[in-house]
Formats: C-alpha cells, structure tokens, sequence
C-alpha cells in the first residue's frame, strides 16, 4: 500500500512530521499514545480502502453500484480516520506548537 497508493505515501510521509512536532513539544507518554493511535488508524483505513477497491477490482471490472457504494464507503472510512487524526494533533500539537512559536515556550 505505501508503495503503490499515492494516498497511503502521503499519509505515511505525514507521520515523521507529525513524530518531529511531538519531540520538539515533548509530548508526555499519553499524548504520543493518542498519535500513535490516530495514526496507526489512518494506515489500518488506508490499508482497508486499499484491500476493497482491489477485491472489488477483481470481482468486477464492470460499473457496478454496489461496487461503487462499498468503494465509496471504504474511502469514507479513510476520510473519518484521517480527519479524527488531524483534530487529535491540533489539539495536542497546536497549543504548544503556537506557544513555542510565538516565544513563550
């Protein structure tokens, strides 16, 4: 999946920088545990949508709606994880990121 889906090397490239983020705040142990788990469950969704869509691929090269609809929701799961995971690190990441960068940490 990192190799092959545009997608899923996007969201593995955002994990070291996001990991940069965390040291250079130093995040406590329960905050690098709320990371890890929103973005391990990014990756799991990307690797979920991933499996679908080739599966579906290989039932059916036609247009199908159902094929369309189960596509559609995989890459909505994907869409959920990764804006969970994006609200889970502003919240972690944004104050003491902004407080570092307007000289009060």
């Amino acid at each position: 999946m990192l190799w092959e889906e545009p997608s899923g090397r996007v969201h593995a490239a955002a994990l070291p920088l996001v990991g940069a983020a965390g040291l250079w705040v130093d995040l406590g142990r329960g905050e690098w545990a709320l990371l890890a788990l929103a973005g391990g469950g990014v990756i799991a969704a990307e690797a979920l949508n991933t499996a679908v869509e080739r599966l579906a691929d290989r039932v059916s090269e036609e247009q199908e709606e159902a094929i369309r609809v189960v596509k559609d929701l995989a890459a909505g799961g994907v869409l959920a994880a990764s804006v969970a995971a994006v609200a889970v690190g502003a919240a972690l990441l944004g104050p003491p990121c902004w407080a570092k960068l307007a000289g009060g940490g």
